[in-house]
């Protein structure tokens, strides 16, 4: 499912994927809290910081006992690397993550030895 996000990273408007099992949690959310300005909102009904969405971040990381250092762009790299592993081709996550270069996109995505090992040598179909 495609979402747009108004005022995204950078104050930029996008469009994203949103996964259809996670439509289900938000509407449950949604009716639980009756967000009026954002989705997602702070004390006040106000935008949450960027520092206290980390805090969010790390909270959760620490009550499912993660050990590795996990950050709100950790979460975007991996979206990023996940979708490039399962095929989608780097233009298509280029437009996902609003980057206006596709060398942007090539330096945030890393190549997983997972996918390295799918490449199928061309010297195997002679």
């Amino acid at each position: 499912m495609l979402i747009h996000i108004k005022n995204a990273k950078g104050k930029k408007d996008r469009y994203t994927l949103l996964s259809s099992s996670f439509l289900e949690l938000l509407r449950d959310y949604y009716k639980t809290y009756k967000p009026e300005n954002y989705l997602f909102e702070g004390h006040n009904k106000q935008q949450y910081s960027s520092s206290s969405a980390q805090k969010i971040l790390k909270n959760a990381a620490k009550k499912i006992g993660l050990k590795k250092r996990i950050t709100l762009h950790t979460l975007r790299h991996s979206f990023a690397t996940h979708l490039l592993e399962n095929g989608t081709d780097i233009r298509y996550i280029q437009e996902l993550l609003g980057h206006n270069s596709p060398k942007t996109t090539m330096i945030y995505t890393h190549v997983s030895e997972t996918t390295i090992r799918k490449i199928k040598n061309p010297f195997d179909n002679i």
